[in-house]
């Protein structure tokens, strides 16, 4: 009887296993498209985030009218826009540290609250002192120093909506083959912000003149529009960026740490070793409950401190890493120019004729260049982060290239065609060098019609710098500190923009002295005109350009460069 029972007993069983088996791969499936579906849920949020936050890219919408309306000098005027791009690029990477470890949400949090206070502090600013339509005003307003507060706050803002939607980008989809166009979807998406708010504050939101035709955009009801918009954005960002599998992300980066021997002088795991013993047989199930709630709580702090000790520790590597230097110093050579040239855009249209020409004889106008540098740079986002995707090398781990047995931890050579990272990212200063050659070379002088090939190039090499560089961080150095590696690299363009901005402003002036006296002008302050007024300055970029060429390809081909640690870029 035991012989025939047994068959049975043994097939029960095997029915059982497969039963749970069945049970877990259908739970497994199902955690799997419940996380696929907040990734792109997130995803989708990030892009609605990156298509508000660059609302100060307006800013010429509305700048002129500073002066027109409030009375700002032309230096006023740019003292606010100075405050808000310092307030913009210099707290990046103290925002991208709180982001790595509080996650996206707190930020996009913090971001509505400060857009709405920034928008609407200058919106009621400007209405204090601001001449209406017809050239009245009640009395003088309120103090420069308040508007320039205003933007501080918006500055932040912006740079907490833009960093807590690319930051759930990298980590969501910095492990997929599809990383390049992720995180160049909500870089793009950016660019685009100030082209679509431009439109609606020109378009809808503007005054009527005195015979009932379009005038300029309502400065006070465009602010009230952007701070009820962001507001909203922002919140609803609070609920919806969410970065999927962090913990797996830590684990993982750890037991590569383990693995290639980088964590032997680490104190993280001496003394961690926790026995939590075993329960009594009949013991009180209040203990019990009692005690796997403490094993919960402990294993919830080791996590917490896991994660801790790991973003510290990549902090730390990151920053000891020369080639990140030589990174941060080629960014600061080639985003500087090009941040140059955007912000003094209108000017340099102006000294391509004569200061006082007839009306009609004026072939392009400030306005239109600006759409095509945002469309031109957010083209170039989507284009070079998908063809990265497409024909860069497979990344490969980040902690086994820093091992020290570099012939262990080189990768396996790719089978497929591929070009590197670095190659694209160095085409893009190509373009933007291009451009500034052209303008330099007086080839434009006379012929406002020939600028948007300018506009083009510089355009497209900046839309690509700004999706490429981030891209290579998260390659080379991982997405569990992504945040804050980024955001120290991204402080760099405003001291570059700064520095430009300063060198265009002195030669544009000595030339428009030099003018003065040659013509036997007396006035202090005229308007430039002729290829001196911008020429050697551009000389100057493009120059600065090829150092910061010059630069990643050492950091790449060099001594102890990514090429000869083995990383894949």
């Amino acid at each position: 009887m035991v012989n025939t029972r047994t068959p049975l007993l043994s097939s029960e069983r095997v029915s059982l296993r497969s039963s749970a088996s069945f049970s877990s791969s259908v739970t497994r499936r199902e955690q799997i498209r419940r996380q696929d579906v907040i990734r792109y849920i997130s995803f989708a949020s990030a892009i609605t985030s990156c298509l508000c936050a660059g609302s100060i890219t307006a800013y010429s919408l509305y700048g002129h009218l500073f002066q027109e309306r409030l009375r700002y000098t032309q230096l006023q005027v740019n003292l606010v826009v100075i405050a808000a791009e310092i307030a913009l690029y210099l707290p990046v990477s103290l925002f991208g540290y709180i982001c790595d470890r509080v996650g996206p949400a707190p930020l996009s949090f913090a971001s509505a609250i400060l857009f709405a206070v920034g928008y609407l502090l200058a919106a009621f600013t400007y209405r204090s002192g601001a001449k209406d339509i017809y050239g009245y005003t009640a009395e003088r307003g309120w103090p420069l120093a308040v508007m320039v507060t205003a933007f501080v706050i918006i500055g932040c803002g912006t740079t907490l909506m833009y960093l807590s939607a690319v930051t759930t980008c990298a980590k969501n989809f910095g492990k997929g083959k599809h990383k390049g166009l992720a995180l160049a979807s909500p870089i793009a998406a950016f660019g685009l912000s100030g082209l679509w708010q431009s439109q609606v504050g020109s378009r809808i939101l503007y005054e009527r003149r005195p015979d009932g035709t379009k005038g300029d955009v309502d400065v006070f009801k465009f602010f009230i529009f952007l701070a009820v918009v962001l507001f909203v954005v922002g919140m609803t960002g609070t609920f919806f960026l969410k970065i999927v599998d962090e913990e797996e992300l830590i684990d993982e980066a750890v037991e590569e740490l383990e693995r290639s021997g980088l964590l032997e002088d680490s104190d993280f795991f001496r003394g961690n070793v926790r026995g939590y013993g075993s329960f009594e047989s009949g013991s009180d199930e209040d203990l019990v409950e009692s005690r796997r709630a403490e094993e919960s709580k402990a294993k919830m702090d080791e996590e917490a401190r896991k994660k801790t000790w790991l973003l510290n520790e990549e902090t730390r590597r990151f920053l000891n890493d020369r080639t990140m230097w030589f990174l941060a110093a080629g960014f600061f050579f080639v985003s500087g120019p090009g941040e140059a040239f955007i912000t003094n855009l209108g000017t340099i249209i102006g000294t391509l004729y004569l200061p006082y020409p007839e009306t009609n004889h004026i072939p392009t106008t400030p306005a239109t260049h600006v759409s095509i540098v945002a469309v031109t740079s957010t083209a170039a986002r989507i284009i070079f982060g998908s063809l990265t995707d497409l024909l860069a090398p497979p990344s490969t781990s980040h902690h086994y290239a820093s091992a020290s047995n570099s012939l262990v931890s080189l990768p396996p050579r790719p089978s497929r065609f591929s070009i590197s990272r670095v190659t694209f990212l160095l085409l893009s200063a190509i373009f933007l060098s291009l451009g500034q050659v052209i303008l330099a070379s007086g080839l434009i002088q006379n012929h406002g019609e020939r600028f948007w090939i300018v506009s083009s190039l510089i355009g497209s090499g900046y839309g690509s710098l700004f999706s490429l560089t981030p891209l290579m961080i998260s390659v080379i150095w991982g997405v569990e500190n992504f945040g804050t590696n980024w955001g120290i690299v991204a402080m760099v363009p405003a001291a570059g923009a700064t520095f430009w901005g300063v060198v265009y402003s002195q030669v544009y002036q000595m030339a428009a002295k030099a003018r003065s006296f040659g013509t036997g002008t007396e006035e202090e302050d005229v308007l430039c005109y002729g290829k001196d007024c911008y020429a050697p300055t551009f000389w100057a970029m493009a120059v600065s350009v090829w150092i910061g060429c010059g630069l990643w390809i050492w950091a790449w081909k060099g001594p102890g460069g990514w090429s000869k640690r083995g990383i894949s870029v």
